[in-house]
């Protein structure tokens, strides 16, 4: 029976779950020792406490259910760095039969909840920062879209909370702020768009010189909600005060008058649109979660951020563009989306985009603020399609819908002092707190042990990758602690605008790996391997000139099969993996094929947003988008999972496949030409109506679920959309092996290896002396 629920409490899974003592043997194990970590990921079993946590005051580590404690002098010993501490007055009832809840074995993570600053006359009363949402509204598109992206809004505005703050920016030509507090007629201040403008200037513009200085700590009189009630609230209103003007300023809102020449993009300036709208939110009281929400619907082609010319001759960047260094805008605008998310974090705001075009739209150059700020990102063809509609309204609800958005996440890690950080891929930002546990090297975020996240949610999941010290202590077993630990410390705000603290502490044990490799190898996660290996390998293509990603994945499932495979040497036939990593070479073989690695089909933008959705997700998701999950229906048997081999599919059979971004009914070429006739329609046909409903209702529960919400193709054996399966399947038989196919099967145009000639060259190399 599979584990349904792999994360368990804890949401923390590790490539290793033993770990070698020694750096030297660490890197013969060829996969990297990462812990995948969901820091805010609900579960009924985390009990909340009403306190403070209580913290060690040499390492600052959280006591926690590994801490020894000596009841008659009231001391607890941290587990990481030893340092004996006195327990404060207010534990001081405690014994073997009396544990804080903290200390239960059981209760690895817990969740401690703080009062911001209590009045001190009615402690139940504590100020509570409300979330403020400022919705960009690009307007130079054609007028069906913009009606789509208005009711989309207007929606969206009635599922806030009523006391959400809320502004509205829309742009074309140019960047409009709309003063929402000014009823009696539309009030809006206009921002060239052709020109950068920096914060300041647009504090002095909108005249919030005095709500930009730094307030004081805590709440000063005259603050509501922590907000300068006067200023700021001319542009930034209540949910509930502001609804009925917005959605009068929605009804008049036309698509962008400014004239376009013939065979020329219209001009849109989505830079300063999004630097005006982190402008009005630097006027908040920092520390407020806030987000900008953009709707985009087409390239930059004005000012900062621009991507492509107006000259519709030229053609939108693409990756082979990128490769040869002949993108002449490309550099610029991430460097200007880099400034940008600078700002947006030191202010501690989100940047979500909604992007809808058939072209690209720049998601590529802003995925840099969308990453470091922990920003929402859907791309989708049109803002009618239900990918785009389904998934902004998501973001709104409340209930088991909501997506859980929290803000201003701070994660730090303690571990034990044999163990290095070397950084944190995923939506997150390093805070450069150095210290003897971070390492030299750096993979992704790293120089530091503790991170910022202003924007999180209860699916955020980021990977840690860690190294080892390279001192060997192993030649003093008496004095070295079998087990080493990691305390994962979360702080964050909720919707509400309470700060919680979530507290994960885990322990997993050293082992000598020069004695056995078997222990080593039951505590391999093939799943959670796949995925860091997608990460890095995602990574690396981003930020490495000329690395050819095929290569460097072949040459460590070589290594990696090498060093853990049975066989005699030089006799490839001999060769087997244990079946705790037997299926690793198989994810290997489709994170090759994937979209993460094969980029020629898609344009940077797509790449970008697979990327961000691929770091971001937990290690089911991830390995969903790696390798696809296939289930076939047919009258014979219960729905069955199928191998995702073109040899699966078959004229009888209905098949259901998951590969994350889309999910795919594809039917059989019987079973299409049965319901073209009309039987499911026919009583004495309920079995095949049922059979045909199956997979529907399968694909309505995957969609529920899941953010952003999957493209759902229906298709037929041979139809032109059968391409989305048939992309995805092991091409076990092609035009070139086309006479073993069975009857009703199909086969895979296509020059690709087969996973079985895949594996016949990866035991061939292994076995090699």
């Amino acid at each position: 029976m599979a584990n349904s629920d792999p994360e368990g409490v804890d949401g923390v899974r590790m490539t290793w779950n033993v770990w070698p003592r020694t750096k030297l043997e660490a890197s013969k194990c060829v996969i990297p020792l990462a812990a995948s970590i969901a820091p805010i990921r609900p579960h009924s079993d985390i009990p909340t406490l009403p306190y403070a946590p209580l913290r060690c005051r040499t390492c600052s580590a959280v006591l926690n259910a590994y801490s020894r404690v000596d009841f008659l002098a009231k001391i607890w010993i941290c587990p990481f760095c030893f340092q004996r501490n006195q327990f404060p007055p207010h534990y001081a009832m405690i014994s073997e039969t009396n544990l804080p809840c903290e200390l239960y074995p059981q209760y690895t993570t817990v969740q401690y909840t703080l009062q911001t600053n209590p009045d001190p006359n009615n402690p139940s009363n504590a100020p509570q920062l409300q979330p403020v949402f400022v919705f960009v509204l690009d307007t130079c598109m054609i007028e069906e879209e913009l009606v789509f992206a208005i009711s989309a809004l207007k929606q969206a505005i009635g599922l806030l909370p009523e006391q959400a703050l809320v502004g509205f920016v829309s742009f074309g030509t140019q960047a409009h702020v709309h003063e929402l507090g000014f009823t009696e007629m539309s009030k809006v201040y206009v921002f060239k768009g052709s020109k950068e403008i920096s914060k300041e200037q647009v504090l002095e513009q909108l005249g919030l010189r005095a709500a930009g200085r730094r307030p004081t700590a805590g709440y000063p009189k005259g603050l509501q909600n922590g907000y300068t009630n006067t200023v700021v609230n001319r542009f930034l209103l209540p949910a509930s005060d502001c609804e009925f003007t917005l959605n009068s300023l929605l009804d008049e809102l036309q698509t962008d008058q400014w004239p376009v020449q013939v065979g020329h993009r219209a001009s849109r300036c989505s830079g300063v649109a999004l630097s005006v709208a982190a402008g009005l939110l630097g006027a908040c009281l920092p520390g407020t979660g806030a987000r900008i929400i953009a709707l985009v619907g087409g390239p930059c082609t004005e000012g900062p951020g621009t991507i492509v010319s107006k000259d519709l001759s030229e053609p939108v960047r693409s990756h082979k563009d990128l490769f040869k260094d002949a993108a002449p805008y490309f550099k610029k605008a991430v460097k200007f989306y880099d400034s940008l998310a600078k700002q947006l974090v030191d202010q501690g705001h989100v940047l979500d985009l909604f992007a809808s075009a058939l072209d690209q739209v720049g998601v590529a150059e802003m995925k840099v603020a969308i990453e470091r700020t922990g920003g929402l990102v859907v791309l989708a063809e049109s803002f009618g399609h239900s990918v785009f509609k389904d998934s902004f309204k998501r973001v709104f609800e409340d209930g088991e819908q909501s997506l859980g958005l929290c803000f201003n996440g701070m994660l730090e890690i303690s571990f034990s002092k044999e163990i290095k950080v070397q950084g944190i891929i995923g939506p997150c930002i390093s805070l450069e707190k150095k210290g003897p546990n971070v390492s030299d090297t750096v993979i992704g975020e790293g120089n530091t042990t503790t991170w910022k996240m202003c924007g999180l949610d209860k699916s955020t999941c980021l990977t840690v990758i860690f190294d080892l010290s390279s001192t060997d202590q192993s030649n003093v077993p008496e004095t070295v602690n079998p087990q080493f630990y990691l305390q994962f410390l979360t702080s964050y705000q909720d919707p509400e605008g309470k700060t919680l603290i979530r507290v994960t502490t885990v322990t997993r044990q050293w082992l000598d790996i020069s004695v056995s490799t078997e222990e080593l190898i039951h505590g391999f996660d093939q799943e959670t391997a796949a995925v860091v290996m997608a990460r890095i390998t995602s990574l690396k293509m981003e930020t490495e000139e000329g690395f050819d990603a095929t290569r460097w994945l072949d040459r460590n499932l070589i290594r990696f099969c090498s060093k853990f495979g049975n066989y005699r040497e030089n006799d490839p036939s001999s060769f087997s993996l244990n079946p705790c990593i037997s299926l690793f070479p198989q994810f290997i073989f489709n994170l090759r094929r994937s979209q993460f690695v094969q980029v020629f089909n898609n344009s940077p933008d797509e790449t970008a947003y697979f990327r961000v959705l691929l770091n971001k997700e937990n290690i089911t998701n991830a390995a969903v988008m790696v390798q696809p999950s296939l289930i076939s229906y047919s009258f014979n048997s219960p729905p069955q999972p199928a191998l995702l081999d073109v040899a699966s599919i078959s004229a009888d059979h209905i098949l259901l496949l998951d590969s994350y971004f889309s999910i795919v009914v594809f039917h059989g070429m019987t079973i299409a030409q049965w319901r073209n006739m009309g039987y499911q329609n026919q009583p004495e046909h309920q079995a095949f109506a049922l059979l045909l409903e199956a997979p529907q209702v399968d694909a309505q529960i995957i969609i529920w679920d899941r953010f952003p919400v999957p493209r759902l193709v229906v298709c037929d054996q041979h139809g032109s959309q059968a391409r989305f399966l048939l992309a995805k399947l092991n091409p076990s038989a092609t035009y070139n092996n086309a006479t073993d196919i069975a009857p009703g099967s199909d086969i895979i145009f296509t020059d690709d290896v087969s996973l079985q000639v895949f594996c016949e060259h990866l035991q061939r190399l292994a076995v090699q002396s």
